[in-house]
């Protein structure tokens, strides 16, 4: 097993730092060709990460937008101290996938099936084929901004002979009064994230990751996302939801001075155990939204719902998006300017004892139903170093009088861990597997 000091594992960093280290424009093609020839981009090593970083409102915005034509040459590195696909910008295309071992599947398969996946995710997110059978789909891109996350559920670990390795804090989450679970759609042994700036290189990675788990795993739920494209904006500016409002605008920020101890679990002084070091806990939630109710709400009520304006995503209480909220500040008649069950006024961290989330979510359509309603929301990932004081906290207190759970209704959900990045020379997971 690796030294558990990790030292060959970059630092976190922001998004901003991130592209400085990890982006390059002259990733080899599979025909050796540079990605920026490939590509045609001059500028293909100029600004590509600040666009998405910024949907999610913590990246430094620069003055212009990023090029459509230089996206596919932005690139995520698969070796470092916390997995990817977490602190980066929101991408346009995301999958969501979990899966169960197989009947008779332990420890061993396991074992297997996270080394063929941490490989194939370092060539793919390299911008190369897959080692096998690569299906091509992907073969003009460059590596688009892919990142492929990890994580194990609660029952991975009675799958594996393990339970004595699993977190407290992977207890299953209780239960809510907005919940409408479908069973058969939460949860899972395993689970990936995968995002791109490019739906063919998502997909791709997609089907990578679904061959590999050959007979070892087999898939128990799959949801597709999208957020805006970076770049389709005149600046880069926080993300919209399907409900048109802006979604994520107090989102930690990394250079803030509790980021890490908000998101990451720590490597020492901890109560979960060691190969969790310098990883985080999602929570996954697919969360309906009631569009055909929602829409027919004035632009005032939509507002007083959330407690900010659509426009911009100010506060009600003036200024802008952000601007702090002013809970005390009345009108005319002595109502609160920001009404007393305003998404947004309950669920700030310090109306929940100082508890945060990072928020790096996508959109979801998956049609309509007979009668014309959109089958539509929001595929919710959120990150905390514990998900107790995390989402827990926040969601209980929205339980007890959010305005906009009228609109909304949780029909998925799952909790897993995931470890920290992989050291060169491993895989993701292997100090649980190998410990």
């Amino acid at each position: 097993m690796a030294d558990k000091s990790i030292p060959d594992i970059p630092e976190a960093r922001t998004p901003d730092a991130a592209h400085e280290k990890a982006v390059s424009g002259n990733a080899p093609s599979r025909d050796g060709i540079s990605r920026r020839k490939l590509l045609g981009t001059a500028g293909a090593t100029g600004l590509v990460l600040g666009a998405a970083g910024g949907a999610v409102g913590y990246a430094s915005a620069p003055s212009e937008a990023t090029p459509l034509s230089s996206l596919g040459s932005n690139r995520v590195v698969f070796h470092v101290k916390h997995q990817p696909g977490i602190t980066e910008g929101l991408q346009a295309r995301g999958h969501l996938v979990a899966f169960d071992l197989a009947a008779g599947a332990g420890r061993k398969e396991a074992a297997a099936l996270l080394r063929r996946w941490s490989a194939t995710a370092e060539r793919l997110m390299a911008g190369e084929a897959a080692a096998h059978d690569d299906t091509d789909v992907a073969r003009d891109a460059g590596p688009s901004s892919l990142t492929l996350t990890f994580g194990f559920g609660h029952s991975f670990f009675s799958r594996t002979g393990l339970e004595k390795q699993r977190p407290v804090s992977l207890d299953p989450l209780p239960d809510f009064s907005s919940d409408h679970l479908d069973k058969a759609r939460s949860n899972g042994d395993l689970w990936v994230q995968i995002g791109a700036d490019d739906a063919l290189v998502a997909f791709h990675a997609l089907r990578a990751i679904q061959k590999d788990a050959g007979s070892a795993a087999r898939i128990r739920w799959q949801m597709n996302g999208f957020n805006r494209t970076p770049g389709a904006t005149a600046h880069p500016m926080t993300a919209r939801n399907l409900m048109g409002q802006l979604d994520g605008t107090r989102n930690p920020k990394p250079a803030e001075p509790d980021f890490d101890k908000r998101i990451f679990v720590p490597s020492s002084g901890s109560n979960d155990p060691a190969w969790m070091a310098n990883g985080s806990y999602a929570v996954v939630r697919r969360i309906r939204m009631l569009l055909d109710d929602w829409e027919k709400l004035s632009l005032k009520a939509q507002e007083n719902v959330i407690g900010r304006r659509k426009s911009d995503g100010a506060p009600l209480s003036g200024g802008t998006e952000t601007t702090a909220m002013d809970l005390e500040k009345t009108d005319a008649q002595g109502n609160y300017v920001v009404p007393g069950n305003a998404h947004a006024r309950i669920s700030r961290p310090d109306q929940n004892g100082g508890a945060a989330i990072l928020r790096r979510p996508f959109s979801y359509h998956d049609g309509f139903d007979t009668d014309g309603v959109p089958d539509a929301g929001l595929l919710f990932v959120c990150w905390q170093a514990d998900p107790l004081r995390g989402f827990v906290t926040i969601q209980r207190k929205l339980d007890r009088g959010d305005a906009l759970s009228k609109y909304i209704r949780h029909e998925a959900s799952g909790l897993f861990a995931v470890p920290g990045g992989a050291a060169r020379g491993e895989y993701v997971g292997q100090r649980l597997l190998e410990g």
